[in-house]
C-alpha cells in the first residue's frame, strides 16, 4: 500500500475573508472587520464571560441585550448560533 505525503490543509479562503459586523454585532465584537472564525471566537468569549451558557443544557446560549438583537429570540443552540450570525456580516 502506498501512502500519501500528509500535505498541511489550507485555510477555506471564504472563512478567511475579513467580513463587516452589523451595528448589533459590534456592539458585542467591535467594528473592526473580521474573518467568520475570528467573530466565533469573540461571541464565544463574550458568552463564557457574561455566563451565558445555559446551566441546564450547556449546547444552548441565552440571549441578554446585547445578543438579543442578533438571536431574535431568548436562547439558541450553539449550532443555530452559527448561522443567525452569518446574517449580521456584510
Amino acid at each position: 500500500m502506498a501512502t500519501a505525503a500528509k500535505t498541511a490543509r489550507k485555510p477555506n479562503a471564504a472563512f478567511m475573508k475579513p467580513l463587516k459586523p452589523s451595528a448589533h454585532l459590534a456592539a458585542v465584537i467591535g467594528a473592526d472587520p473580521l474573518p467568520r472564525t475570528e467573530v466565533t471566537k469573540k461571541i464565544w468569549e463574550y458568552i463564557k464571560k457574561h455566563d451565558l451558557q445555559d446551566a441546564a443544557n450547556r449546547r444552548n446560549i441565552n440571549a441578554d441585550d446585547k445578543l438579543r438583537p442578533i438571536f431574535g429570540k431568548e436562547q439558541v443552540s450553539m449550532f443555530e448560533m452559527t448561522k443567525l450570525l452569518s446574517a449580521h456580516l456584510s
